[in-house]
């Protein structure tokens, strides 16, 4: 029923279309976004760009810059927050230290597959929102990434294993991991990730097959360990002051453009998930499951890391928690 929805919202927005009013000068909209064009959450943006530029009949014309070439990543949602461009792209996890909320999906092992995924963020979307509107910021859509693992230049069989390895971070959960782990945490961008390798600035990262395709680390790195630690989102988000000088009509198109972005994403997101991890093995790398040994501590890890967020989060965090748990 939910797919069946979605469809016949996709086929609403031509009729939306129709009704859009592209009288006057049409907006340009550019959309930074921290990822390369290849990767597949940019490939939805760029979609979703042509929509509403189609949907709207030009009134409205969203540009996407990929691989951070407008604004790095850690600077996206501050620049849509302040004006600086209407619309963008951010992996929201990465302010964790703005509010803890913001952290809910890289939770360790609470939500380890694309079904749980879709659980938590339906618990985590009123929250998420309402955070997001009280910054100046719209939510239009959220697209999950394929389930993360650890990347490593050597191989791994246990935390002690991990000692002193230099450790790309991107939140303040993937530093804590390190932290806890014993690994020395970096803080690396998604598009500096191939270089950082290459010169030895890190030699590991917890991350999906996705990113790890794309930027091809194989040329550096060796082993990937399937352990599904968790499945972190990327966030579109407007400025509100600008939505709300949108009009009806093309606020209906960018929705529906929206709404079927994330059906897309979420559906490209999981058949990606094992297309880029035969890309790893095709590039060279080891690809398989972490040890018995290894996944049972880093579980014990997680739930160290799940209640230092829980306390961070207080009542709204544990209220997410308790939600999902309900829905399983």
């Amino acid at each position: 029923m939910k797919t069946l929805t979605k469809l016949l919202a996709a086929t609403a927005l031509t009729a939306t279309a129709t009704m859009a009013t592209a009288g006057g000068h049409g907006e340009k909209w550019d959309m930074p976004m921290a990822y390369s064009a290849s990767n597949f959450h940019s490939a939805v943006g760029a979609e979703f760009a042509k929509c509403v530029t189609t949907g709207t009949g030009g009134a409205i014309e969203i540009v996407t810059h990929p691989s951070g070439s407008l604004f790095p990543g850690a600077q996206i949602k501050r620049a849509i927050q302040t004006g600086q461009v209407p619309i963008g792209e951010r992996l929201l996890s990465g302010h964790q230290n703005e509010n803890a909320l913001f952290g809910f999906d890289s939770i360790p092992f609470l939500a380890t597959s694309f079904d749980d995924s879709v659980k938590l963020w339906e618990a985590a979307k009123g929250p998420i929102t309402d955070l997001l509107a009280s910054q100046n910021l719209t939510l239009l859509y959220a697209v999950p990434w394929p389930p993360q693992g650890l990347y490593f230049k050597n191989e791994v069989n246990s935390v002690a294993d991990m000692e002193g390895i230099k450790f790309r971070s991107y939140n303040n959960a993937t530093s804590r991991l390190a932290e806890l782990t014993g690994m020395l945490p970096v803080t690396i961008e998604a598009a500096e990730i191939s270089q950082a390798f290459a010169t030895g600035v890190a030699d590991s990262m917890v991350s999906s097959g996705s990113t790890g395709y794309d930027r091809k680390v194989w040329e550096s790195l060796n082993y990937f360990y399937e352990v599904d630690a968790w499945l972190p989102r990327n966030y579109v988000m407007v400025n509100s002051g600008v939505w709300d000088g949108v009009s009806d009509e093309n606020k209906n198109v960018i929705n529906g453009c929206a709404e079927l972005a994330e059906y897309t994403g979420f559906w490209r997101s999981k058949e990606y998930t094992g297309f880029t991890l035969q890309g790893l093995r095709d590039g060279g790398m080891t690809v398989g499951p972490a040890s018995e040994q290894m996944v049972n501590e880093l579980k014990e890890i997680g739930v160290t890391m799940t209640n230092e967020w829980l306390e961070a989060a207080g009542e709204q965090g544990a209220a997410i928690v308790d939600a999902f748990k309900a829905a399983q």
